[in-house]
């Protein structure tokens, strides 16, 4: 039976500016896909990143690529083999294993012999503002259990502070997005030592990190922009003491799945996170985050409105979307 592919850009609006070094995000764009089979139908989202060569224009190009393969049946496994990783191939991935998942009545999370999806602790994200105003962002959630704060090279250290003071309990991640030389991340050291931060999140532009090599730091580092998919974990070691999986990196669960499983045997740390999206742009993350030490998954809590089945955030607590949502 032939398939009927559809695929759409869309934009979520953000109930405020989300600032990180690289600049001002007031919208999620993201590019959805629908794939219908019979009565079934699979659905997929993903964020073309400037970051990585991506607009919605060259992700949609690469999709219609394949259309005709698609709508004849092609599967995750060729599909891997057809597109490399990055936001087109998440976006279709996701849209099989859902579509898969109907068709089999088995649900994602047993296929992939995992536990049920339960909730989970998510980070909650500050970006960059000045001191009083992050202190202030993370006066209203500490108590949550985790907080990721987005800084730049622009005095970090006095934000991290106005933070901690602000929530002295929670577990801190600090990200500045490829920002820092080598230099300021030796001289951030004790500032990141003395507020207690639990994971520090690719510090140096990823085409600089051989800087990395040799340094003994306080604080585990964590690649994000460095890594990508399996392939990629040879060059983290010695660099990076933890892997950020981002279902936008790796091209979608298939292969993000395998590259979790690789960076534990090899003893890397992971976390599982996201791009600024909806809920079904993290749906398929849930079948990851159960593995992951540290969870950042609040990209649709930045959203004016979400899918009102999607997601639910209660606290620090990541609630599953209800039941058909999305992978069964």
């Amino acid at each position: 039976m032939l398939r009927q592919l559809i695929i759409e850009e869309r934009r979520f609006p953000l109930a405020a500016p989300f600032r990180i070094s690289r600049g001002v995000k007031h919208n999620a764009d993201v590019v959805t896909v629908a794939m219908r089979q019979g009565d079934k139908c699979g659905r997929g989202e993903a964020v073309p990143y400037a970051r990585y060569g991506e607009s919605a224009a060259s992700v949609i190009e690469q999709m219609e690529q394949l259309r005709p393969q698609l709508v004849a049946g092609m599967g995750r496994d060729e599909l891997q083999a057809r597109l490399p990783a990055g936001a087109a191939r998440n976006a279709l991935d996701a849209a099989l294993w859902d579509l898969e998942s109907q068709l089999s009545g088995v649900p994602v999370w047993l296929r992939l012999a995992r536990p049920q999806r339960a909730a989970l602790v998510t980070a909650l994200t500050i970006g960059i503002d000045t001191p009083e105003r992050m202190g202030a962002a993370a006066a209203r959630i500490a108590g949550t259990g985790l907080i990721k704060i987005k800084v730049d090279a622009d005095d970090p250290a006095a934000r991290i502070d106005a933070v901690r003071r602000a929530a002295p309990h929670d577990r801190l991640i600090v990200d500045p997005n490829e920002s820092w030389t080598i230099e300021l991340l030796r001289d951030m050291q004790q500032p990141l030592a003395r507020a207690g931060v639990d994971l520090l999140e690719q510090p140096l532009p990823a085409d600089a990190d051989d800087a990395l090599l040799g340094f003994s730091g306080s604080i585990p580092i964590c690649a994000d922009e460095a890594c990508h998919e399996t392939r990629d974990l040879p060059r983290m070691r010695g660099r990076y003491q933890a892997i950020n999986i981002k279902l936008d990196k790796t091209g979608g669960l298939t292969e993000a799945w395998h590259l979790l499983r690789a960076a534990r045997r090899e003893g890397f740390k992971v976390m599982v996170g996201c791009m600024v999206c909806s809920s079904l742009g993290i749906a398929p993350a849930l079948e990851l985050a159960r593995e992951a030490a540290f969870v950042d998954l609040d990209g649709p809590f930045w959203l004016q409105h979400d899918h009102p089945d999607g997601v639910q955030l209660h606290g620090g607590s990541l609630l599953p979307p209800l039941s058909g949502f999305w992978g069964g």
